[in-house]
């Protein structure tokens, strides 16, 4: 499981276009990295809205965000054109990214069990090391909690105290 202080693993990420990157070429600045369950589903929207409604304080903090699920570059499109999202999405379809995050886990719903995405956010300075974790993160608030995050971050204020949420 990864947690705070820990280096960010070297996972390659596959981007909207189709285009893969390795995380390490994302590095230099300051990096969110929310995995979520599912494109175009009603606390997944919200999240990637409020996060896209605050891209531009992220920027200014020195930020860049990336959302991350299981979903198709052409899903994530289709999610980013219908919703007019700022933020960028990646695709795991192989499930690496969200193995090596410790995002992939057993959920339950109505008594029955199954492997899904946990809702997770990770906060990762310049030099990919994990600055702060939130992990079952409730969607309400979530945006502004980790702007204040990345802010202190960007500002040299390191990571506050509460480090894993």
């Amino acid at each position: 499981m990864i947690e705070t202080g820990d280096k960010a693993p070297d996972v390659t990420l596959q981007l909207a276009d189709g285009s893969s990157t390795p995380l390490g070429t994302m590095l230099g600045r300051t990096l969110v990295l929310y995995f979520y369950p599912k494109d175009d589903t009603s606390g997944c929207t919200r999240e990637a809205q409020d996060f896209s409604a605050l891209v531009d304080a992220f920027e200014e903090s020195g930020a860049t965000i990336l959302g991350i699920s299981k979903d198709t570059p052409k899903a994530h499109g289709k999610f980013t054109e219908k919703y007019e999202l700022k933020v960028a999405l990646a695709t795991d379809a192989d499930g690496s990214v969200c193995e090596a995050f410790g995002t992939w886990i057993e959920k339950s719903m109505y008594g029955r069990k199954y492997m899904g995405i946990d809702r997770a956010t990770f906060l990762i300075d310049k030099d990919g090391t994990i600055a702060r974790v939130w992990r079952k993160v409730k969607v309400p608030g979530h945006a502004e909690e980790v702007l204040a995050a990345a802010t202190a971050l960007g500002a040299g204020g390191g990571a506050p105290a509460a480090a894993t949420v």
